[in-house]
């Protein structure tokens, strides 16, 4: 996006959310809940209240709902109990290809820093090729999931080259330190805090193999009832992402004093972070196809999918 389209937009988006038409009772819910996962802005965004803002006149009231990662937030939208919420590449994929109730609503393009595959300082995996025969550590049905399958295929490994690993982010940081795991694919606060504390070393990130993005996720039934709504959603987020793109420090302390995670590895994370949010094009579900292809050539899902079904096209306000 160029820089000029980018400045549009935001401003498009922060008039929306000052601005907007009032909505009638019958267009409108009591609540909206929306999933997040430990990082991102979000503790920020939570501290400033602006999508709360957003809602108040209204009578909107907004529930935060925290997740570990993405494939139960997105299980959550599936059965109605979240209605709004935000994940990686992999965990939309695999809840498409299970006939989950989910749209993909906006898009923010990551620059493929923040997610890697790692191994302890003194290992003696040096590249992807190393990896064969090897445990690896990485959450099932989660966008590192994705980075692991996408890394081997560039190594012309196979999935059954390795010793899959499939653990939540807890379990692994825990393996990962016992030394129980040869290697480890994840992402940030956790992979921050794996280079900062434990030294470890990243051999392939994310740029290095593929084009990632992270998606806002909405239920089906939701957005098909409050399209509206959804738009406002998007246009707070990405009013949001603007302001949380040159406030790095701030995102940070929000997040360090929220989450626990110590100051320097969310600095780390935060600076190579991007939360520009866009709506999804061609280019974006282009990538996303590459994703669920992949996961199809492997056996990992059980049918193709195709991710254009399930997009919900916003268009922000001009």
């Amino acid at each position: 996006m160029k820089r000029r389209d980018f400045l549009k937009l935001s401003l498009a988006s922060t008039a929306v959310i000052a601005g907007a038409t009032p909505l009638r009772a019958e267009d409108r819910p009591k609540e909206i809940r929306i999933g997040t996962q430990k990082g991102g802005f979000f503790p920020a965004v939570r501290a400033r209240g602006t999508i709360e803002n957003a809602f108040k006149a209204d009578g909107i009231n907004v529930v935060w709902v925290d997740f570990q990662f993405g494939p139960p937030l997105l299980e959550a939208i599936n059965v109605g109990s979240v209605d709004f919420g935000y994940v990686g590449d992999a965990p939309p994929i695999f809840a498409q290809a299970a006939n989950a109730k989910i749209r993909y609503a906006a898009a923010v393009k990551q620059n493929g820093s923040s997610q890697a595959i790692i191994v302890p300082k003194d290992s003696p995996i040096k590249t992807l090729a190393d990896l064969k025969g090897k445990r690896v550590a990485f959450g099932k049905g989660s966008s590192a999931h994705n980075l692991l399958v996408a890394a081997l295929e560039k190594a012309g490994l196979a999935w059954s080259d390795i010793i899959p690993a499939p653990l939540a982010p807890a379990d692994a940081t825990a393996a990962f330190v016992k030394g129980s795991v040869d290697a480890w694919s994840i992402w940030d606060p956790y992979l921050a805090l794996a280079e900062l504390k434990e030294n470890a070393r990243a051999i392939v990130f994310d740029k290095d193999v593929h084009k990632p993005n992270s998606f806002y996720i909405v239920g089906s039934d939701f957005v098909e009832k409050y399209p509206a709504i959804v738009a406002r959603l998007n246009a707070a987020f990405a009013a949001e992402g603007v302001w949380a793109n040159s406030h790095h420090e701030d995102v940070a302390k929000a997040q360090a004093e929220a989450t626990g995670v110590d100051i320097e590895a969310v600095r780390r994370f935060v600076d190579r972070s991007i939360y520009s949010v866009v709506p999804l094009d061609d280019d974006i579900i282009k990538s996303q196809q590459a994703v669920a292809d992949r996961f199809a050539r492997v056996g990992l899902i059980p049918k193709q999918v195709n991710v254009a079904d399930i997009v919900w096209k916003w268009t922000p306000s001009t």
